[in-house]
This record gives C-alpha cells, sequence and structure tokens, in this order.
C-alpha cells in the first residue's frame, strides 16, 4: 500500500511540475495572457509541496532522485499527448531506463 502511495504521489507530482511549467511556456513563448503564467506559477508551487507527502521514512534526495524517471516518463507522454510529439525508439528506450532507476532508488529493499 506504501508503495501505491508513493507511486501516487510521484504522479501527482508530475501532473503538477508538468502542466504548471507548460502553463508559463504557454504564456511566455505562445504569448497568451498573463493569467496563464499566474496559473502555471500557483500550480508550480503546489507540485513542491506534493513530494513532502511522500511516506515517512523517505529521504528528500531519495525522493527527487527517484521522481526524476518518473517526470522523464510522464514528460515524454504530455509530449505525446499535448504536443502531438509521438515518441520514437530512443525516447521510449530512455525511458524504461529512467524509470527502472527510479524504481531501484526508490523501492529497492535495503537492510536496515
Amino acid at each position: 500500500m506504501e508503495t501505491l502511495k508513493s507511486i501516487f504521489y510521484f504522479v501527482l507530482a508530475g501532473i503538477f511540475e508538468i502542466g504548471g511549467g507548460y502553463f508559463v511556456w504557454l504564456w511566455l513563448r505562445e504569448k497568451k495572457s498573463i493569467l496563464f503564467g499566474v496559473i502555471g506559477a500557483v500550480v508550480l508551487i503546489l507540485y513542491g509541496i506534493i513530494p513532502t507527502l511522500q511516506p515517512s521514512g523517505a529521504n528528500f534526495g531519495r525522493v527527487y532522485a527517484a521522481y526524476g524517471g518518473i517526470f522523464i516518463i510522464l514528460s515524454i507522454l504530455w509530449g505525446w499527448q499535448v504536443d502531438h510529439a509521438v515518441p520514437d525508439k530512443f525516447d521510449l528506450i530512455g525511458g524504461a531506463v529512467a524509470l527502472v532507476g527510479a524504481a531501484i532508488i526508490m523501492y529497492a529493499p535495503r537492510g536496515h
């Protein structure tokens, strides 16, 4: 159950980080209203809070290192679904490697 909760928070953090960044991108790069920038900033602040919800016992460095792998996968999926940038085989291979690395960092049994 703790692992599922942890994965949920990783995915939620990724959606908030990528979504918030995307709103800022739209504001600055696509010349959308400043409201997009404000919404993006608020979402990015919330993103900063979400990793603190990881189960107790998870340390900051490990959580953020593992989150990097999740972020890579979610970024590939976001690009595919939102920007219609179909991932190629190297995106998929790299994403899989990152995901395996994240799982090892976060969930490998340790002898404590």
